[in-house]
């Protein structure tokens, strides 16, 4: 499979180049081009076949001209020593978590199958390469743990002043570890702006060979698309009917990714989403995207540090544009509805539900019309753990959440006790430094 991007379709890269560069000099991002028909190969997996398993052979489908498939597990085995959870909660509902990797984030998966790519590619061809993004926290500290151990790979994170969380002494380019984190003196726009300028400058990218572990980088959001193989190998024998995924907006990378997976030959109905800013609902329903008023090539460039995935979707109903309508099911959901959602998922199911599945809860309810009683199911994506919105559960279900050990760790403020950076050329000479 050969990458193109959102802007320009004459634009024709491998996925080596894909991951390397991260973001096509016309602005815009890396999307698959072409399609696999896997649907045999989907329907011969069952509730044995592992995750590793399945990241495996569709990251073969997805790169298949370029390493083969011993590589491609391989390179799935060493990503994935943990997996998602599919639970039922009754006929027609179930839960995906995504919370079971070391923070307790669905980050962990795409964040550690890219480290763990990006290792062996580098590894194959006897390069080294930085990852330079932007992080309040917990972004940061999955990345610092799927770097341990890695010898190709280094990271510069840039942090808002004040906000440096979840790292170890070992973890530190210091004391000998792979990650040299930075406070920036001003918020986290100003962060983001001092990456932007970084990655203007192609030849700042390619002297220090940076890339960045957002889904801006197409490495990180593909292996999202093994979460609904993984899913339908556990349901198939499970639901007669179709089956919907709901799910909290986030910056859309599961929806896209969603959507790729379908282009594999997954079968699938549609995906529930609320509604946000960016994507809309008509006055009949139907999905709206707001960014789709001004055309892409006149919009600024994505930045690499904060993408929105909706650029992406646009991209792909590009192609499919009459099925925006039959796939995806926008509803307006309040934060009244999602504390009630909530509660309704404690009493009757006993789960604990972060803001963003209370959300996605609360827009399936809505969409209710959808499951029309012959066996369709509807898949709630639980992200991250709930500790993480323990506000939300505390104020919704007047219930004091307990806090994992792995979380506490994330959650624990670091002190860099390091001069604060400022500029472009600062950054510059930390670059050096990482080297």
């Amino acid at each position: 499979m050969r990458f193109t991007s959102t802007r320009d379709k004459n634009v024709d890269s491998s996925f080596l180049q894909a991951i390397m560069d991260c973001m096509p000099q016309d602005g815009g991002l890396y999307v698959p081009e072409g399609n696999a028909d896997l649907r045999r190969w989907i329907l011969y997996t069952n509730e044995k076949t592992t995750f590793d398993s399945i990241a495996g052979a569709l990251t073969s489908a997805f790169i298949n001209t370029e390493f083969s498939p011993i590589i491609c597990e391989t390179t799935a085995t060493k990503a994935f020593p943990f997996e998602p959870a599919l639970k039922r909660l009754d006929q027609n509902l179930f839960t995906l978590e995504l919370f079971n990797g070391p923070t307790g984030c669905h980050r962990d998966y795409g964040i550690s199958f890219l480290a763990a790519c990006l290792e062996t590619i580098l590894t194959l061809n006897g390069k080294t390469a930085t990852f330079l993004d932007v992080t309040s926290g917990l972004h940061g500290a999955s990345l610092c743990r799927q770097l341990r151990g890695k010898s190709r790979l280094k990271s510069v994170l840039i942090y808002p002043k004040g906000s440096v969380r979840g790292l170890e002494p070992s973890d530190l380019v210091w004391n000998g570890g792979n990650v040299y984190p930075v406070e920036i003196d001003g918020d986290i726009s100003d962060c983001r702006r001092l990456i932007q300028e970084i990655f203007s400058d192609r030849e700042l990218v390619q002297k220090f060979n940076l890339t960045v572990s957002t889904t801006a980088n197409i490495g990180r959001l593909l292996p999202q698309a093994f979460f609904y193989t993984y899913a339908f190998s556990r349901l198939k024998d499970k639901v007669s009917g179709d089956i919907y995924y709901a799910m909290a907006p986030g910056n859309y990378s599961n929806l896209v990714a969603g959507l790729y997976s379908w282009r594999l030959s997954l079968p699938l109905r549609g995906f529930i989403v609320p509604t946000s800013g960016a994507l809309g609902a008509d006055v009949k329903g139907y999905p709206i995207i707001t960014d789709s008023l001004v055309k892409m090539n006149d919009r600024p460039p994505v930045n690499a540090s904060d993408p929105s995935n909706l650029e992406r979707l646009e991209d792909f109903f590009t192609d499919y544009s009459a099925m925006i309508k039959s796939f995806i099911y926008p509803a307006k959901v309040d934060q009244a509805a999602a504390e009630k959602a909530a509660q309704e998922l404690y009493k009757n199911y006993d789960i604990i539900a972060d803001a963003e599945t209370a959300q996605a809860y609360a827009a399936a309810k809505i969409k209710k019309d959808l499951n029309d009683g012959s066996g369709d199911a509807v898949v709630l994506i639980q992200r991250d753990h709930p500790a993480y919105s323990a506000d939300f559960v505390q104020h919704s279900l007047g219930e004091k959440i307990a806090v994992p050990q792995n979380i506490q760790e994330v959650l624990a403020p670091f002190d860099l006790k390091k001069p604060l950076a400022k500029t472009k050329q600062d950054l510059v000479k930390i670059l050096e430094q990482v080297q």
